[in-house]
């Protein structure tokens, strides 16, 4: 049984909210990042008390209304499925507040976490402000969308982004890590894959690994898996005829995304 790869629990914690996927420092290799997935039914709310956590809540699919008990976000979320390709709606709230996500439709909601001690805003990231960005050419071609990049200081270590990559085509490759806290050449950052997948019977390959292959797994994800990498290098690849989506979550001890790719593939880049 894989230790990287998670599949949906889907326990109902409330009347109306399904927890999909709880990852933690507790049952995880991660120290850094936290994530849940929830599914609220209309009208149902979810509620949660950070300690000396930051989160920032995705309205994936939806439309919810977000509340730290002092500023309110209402009927936000932009989309029924992640597949319509726009950017989303989100929420950070830092550490040591209580947030209630109410379910304005049927909804999921991912909820990204990191440690934090500073206390920061609680800020709308409305859809308007992520970054759209289209990287990689020929068949390693994806799209982006920017939703906590290192360039926004909202978060004390949180990065949030959201990739499309298309039939056919590979993403986080050539295959990259950021596992050294090695500045300015590389950072430490653990990372989270949410995968969604169109036709949702489809799957993607991923492979995570290190340069000694002390680490070296190679896994078929399905629609709604959660892929863990602690270390190493993590590249997907996206069989003919499915679309590929991923939500990515990364945390680390600096808040900054420098990555070195596998020098054995870089060559790709180069030609």
């Amino acid at each position: 049984m894989s230790k990287l790869l998670r599949k949906p629990n889907n326990q109902e914690i409330a009347q109306g909210v399904t927890l999909v996927h709880d990852v933690t420092s507790e049952n995880s290799s991660l120290e850094y990042v936290g994530f849940k997935i929830i599914d609220l039914a209309p009208g149902a709310t979810y509620t949660e008390e950070l300690g000396k956590q930051e989160c920032c809540i995705v309205a994936v699919t939806g439309k919810i209304n977000v509340s730290d008990r002092d500023v309110t976000y209402e009927n936000i979320g932009t989309r029924k499925s992640v597949f319509e390709k726009q950017p989303t709606d989100s929420v950070y709230v830092s550490n040591d507040r209580i947030f209630d996500v109410e379910a304005v439709s049927g909804a999921r909601v991912a909820l990204c976490y990191s440690p934090s001690e500073k206390q920061l805003p609680t800020r709308l990231i409305s859809a308007s402000e992520n970054g759209v960005e289209q990287r990689g050419t020929g068949n390693n071609k994806r799209m982006v969308h920017n939703i906590l990049p290192d360039s926004d200081p909202s978060a004390n270590s949180l990065l949030v982004v959201e990739v499309f990559t298309e039939s056919g085509n590979w993403s986080s490759y050539p295959p990259h890590k950021h596992d050294q806290d090695n500045l300015p050449q590389e950072s430490f950052l653990e990372e989270t894959y949410y995968h969604e997948m169109n036709p949702p019977q489809g799957f993607v390959f991923q492979r995570v690994y290190t340069d000694d292959r002390s680490l070296d797994e190679t896994m078929t994800v399905e629609n709604g898996n959660v892929v863990i990498v602690p270390v190493g290098y993590h590249p997907v690849g996206v069989p003919e005829g499915y679309t590929s989506y991923y939500l990515n979550v990364m945390a680390g001890p600096k808040r900054i995304w420098k990555f070195h790719n596998d020098p054995d593939h870089e060559w790709i880049l180069k030609r």
